[in-house]
């Protein structure tokens, strides 16, 4: 039993640990160049900020509207939170739901807009088309359906079979 173990440190200690460390040393090398490869063209990029603006417009109508929806104008306070007209309290749940679901809308309509403002500012910096998972570049395609896309189609289907 002893020769073994010998026997295995004889062959542990044939192997370089400088070469391991080197081979490590060049993937972690290799890693920061895919993010560096030719992105996007300038005319491309445009396009592609011209569609998160006009998305960016539409979702800042979108919140003002579901804003004036929630708020009374003229008080400044949610409607039918001090509401006097109804006076069931099955009227009362039904408004109730209605706040709460016009709440969620414009809190989804304030996280997509974070998004858009995300893109514009991958785009600024030159980020913008990559895949965060694998760094190649986005198809156009994608990025023309989804302008927020952070994954390719490949890295995105990986993780939604994961997940």
């Amino acid at each position: 039993m002893a020769k073994k173990a010998t026997g295995k440190k004889k062959t542990q200690s044939k192997k370089s640990p400088v070469k391991s460390s080197a081979v490590k040393t060049i993937k972690k090398a290799a890693a920061p160049r895919t993010s560096s490869k030719k992105g996007y063209p300038k005319k491309d990029l445009e396009h592609f900020r011209r569609i998160i603006l006009e998305q960016k417009k539409e979702i800042l109508e979108e919140i003002a509207t579901l804003r004036e929806s929630m708020m009374d104008t003229s008080t400044g306070e949610y409607t039918g939170e001090n509401s006097s007209y109804s006076i069931h309290m099955a009227d009362q749940g039904g408004e109730q739901m209605e706040r709460e679901i016009t709440f969620l809308f414009a809190s989804r309509e304030g996280k997509y807009l974070r998004y858009l403002e995300d893109a514009l500012h991958r785009i600024d910096n030159g980020e913008y088309g990559f895949c965060r998972d694998c760094g190649t570049l986005i198809d156009k395609e994608r990025l023309e359906a989804v302008p927020i896309a952070q994954q390719c189609i490949e890295c995105k289907t990986k993780q939604s079979k994961n997940t």
